[in-house]
């Protein structure tokens, strides 16, 4: 089993050194799943505080370009590309973030943290109509590039 990158040899945190690491083109998508009730996603096109999809799409995009700073070893990464995709299907709403970047580390946790915060951002705008919502299924689809080479769920 290898050992984690994310942990010096005394077991303190560290960020890790990617300088040595060629700069490829790498891409991530992730996805979160809102459940929501039929009678509530039927309101959603009325929403008195605006469209949740739109308002979770620019919040995602928005999210993936903070990812350093929301996660304490990140690296801060220049993004060629991020984006959201929110499609209402009949149990809920399905969130689809995708991220790319040429560098030298990947950006699969722009992609999560794009997905997450999209997710959160349809409850925040739909929590008065039911707080049951649930956010579930946070993963990620797909990688490329980089030494360990692509992953498909």
């Amino acid at each position: 089993m290898s050992q984690l990158s994310h942990y010096d040899e005394a077991g303190a945190a560290r960020m890790v050194d990617v300088s040595a690491k060629t700069a490829t083109k790498r891409t991530a998508r992730a996805q979160a799943f809102v459940k929501i009730r039929p009678e509530v996603l039927a309101k959603l096109p009325g929403n008195p505080k605006g469209d949740p999809l739109e308002v979770a799409r620019i919040a995602g995009v928005m999210a993936a370009k903070r990812t350093s700073e929301l996660i304490p070893l990140c690296h801060t990464l220049a993004l060629t590309h991020a984006d959201v995709v929110a499609t209402v299907e009949p149990d809920g709403v399905r969130i689809v973030a995708t991220a790319s970047t040429t560098g030298q580390t990947g950006v699969e946790m722009e992609a999560m943290t794009a997905a997450a915060v999209a997710a959160l951002t349809v409850y925040d705008m739909t929590k008065a109509l039911d707080k049951a919502i649930e956010i579930t299924d946070l993963f990620l689809l797909e990688k490329t590039g980089g030494k360990s080479g692509d992953f498909r769920r």
